[in-house]
């Protein structure tokens, strides 16, 4: 026995240098959708802010740089639960962003990107994630100060992130097509690849143009990878990709497709998304989407061609978990380490000592069960579903 245990350590070591010594280069966001399903991760700023880390309204990311645990903590929670890659919790960090009144921040664009590129580097390499450099809207441009002034935001983000090596680029939550058009000609310059995702729902981004035509644009500005993120809900978010994907295939164009939907329930709000939710932003919980509705919405991705699959606001781990688990067949049977404490469709209670809840079990279960938010009474105020429309 002592010498077989011997003989098979000394196989996996000898695997183990030879591998070491080919000095293989992971694979990149491409080949990684050509072969199979990407899970991203879920969403930072709002799960900060619960945790006392961002300031809700401008909603910036110096947590980065004043409290890089806390956000270290969160990319390792993402990549225990199959997150395939680690962006970088750089949103709204341009420096026109950063200067307007109530933000509070005494970093720069630049400490802020190095220290998040650094954090997620750290994490991603404890995995086989890749790092995303990520890239938002300017105010610049809702301030009507023109597309250089614009481009010299975008530049001053893309440069850091460079340095820094990230895998690939994405140009996420933008709300206008030309201004995306804008970034992503910056971005393309880095030579490296680049995601594009538009907030926008059905109706497509602020100025009307529908979101088949974003997704054009968006591929001929050199997107690989083009799709939708945030603001919201998982149906709308489906929807959205549905009409993104039909004027693609209109065009001759096929970029990979990738979605990141809010986890809030939102049916039926206006180009303003979840905003317009009387709850937004500190009484959300109600809303919150279930892990079965995340398994749900993964699969109906994956049916309708979608290959980077992942979440943003209002998604923890367990929703990023349940897409992992929900795609584990095609992930080529693999499930993260955070699926060794929970068993898919509540089997886990099967193990409870109350006999009722042992009873609660089973696919057919949890996933025609229709959540109750707890309370007695109707809402206190009335949805508007557009305010601003």
């Amino acid at each position: 026995m002592t010498f077989e245990l011997n003989h098979l350590l000394r196989d996996i070591v000898e695997k183990a240098l030879l591998l070491s010594l080919l000095h293989l280069p992971p694979q990149g966001l491409l080949e990684r959708l050509s072969s199979g399903v990407v899970v991203g991760d879920g969403g930072f700023v709002m799960a900060l802010e619960k945790r006392g880390y961002v300031k809700a309204g401008p909603w910036t990311a110096e947590a980065s740089a004043e409290h890089p645990e806390a956000v270290k903590q969160l990319h390792r929670e993402f990549l225990r639960a199959g997150s395939d890659v680690m962006q970088t919790f750089t949103f709204y960090t341009s420096e026109d962003k950063l200067s307007v009144a109530g933000n509070g921040t005494a970093f720069t664009c630049r400490e802020i990107n190095d220290s998040a590129c650094r954090i997620a580097r750290e994490v991603a390499n404890e995995g086989d994630a890749l790092v995303a450099g990520s890239i938002t809207q300017c105010p610049s441009y809702a301030q009507g100060k023109g597309k250089e002034a614009v481009q010299a935001q975008i530049r001053e983000q893309l440069k850091v992130m460079v340095e820094n090596k990230v895998d690939f680029i994405i140009a996420e939550f933008f709300h206008y097509i030309e201004e995306m058009e804008w970034a992503l000609e910056e971005a393309v310059k880095t030579g490296l690849d680049v995601a594009a995702t538009m907030a926008i729902g059905a109706r497509g981004d602020r100025t009307g143009v529908p979101p088949g035509q974003c997704a054009v644009r968006m591929a001929k500005a050199g997107a690989k990878v083009v799709g939708v993120n945030c603001m919201f809900d998982l149906d709308t978010t489906l929807d959205t990709i549905t009409k993104m994907k039909e004027a693609l295939d209109a065009e001759g164009l096929s970029p990979f497709l990738m979605t990141q939907p809010n986890g809030f329930h939102c049916p039926g709000v206006g180009r303003e998304g979840y905003l317009s939710c009387p709850e937004f932003p500190f009484a959300m919980e109600c809303r919150t989407v279930t892990r079965f509705d995340v398994r749900k919405y993964a699969r109906a991705a994956y049916n309708l061609g979608v290959r980077y699959i992942g979440g943003c606001c209002g998604f923890e781990a367990y929703h990023i978990r349940a897409i992992s688990e929900e795609l584990q067949k095609e992930r080529g049977g693999k499930l993260p380490p955070a699926s060794l404490k929970h068993e898919s469709w509540g089997y886990g209670q099967r193990y409870s000592s109350t006999p009722y809840l042992r009873e609660r079990v089973g696919r057919e279960y949890w996933e025609n069960l229709v959540p109750s938010s707890g309370r007695l009474q109707p809402p206190s105020h009335g949805f508007h579903p557009a305010p601003k429309d």
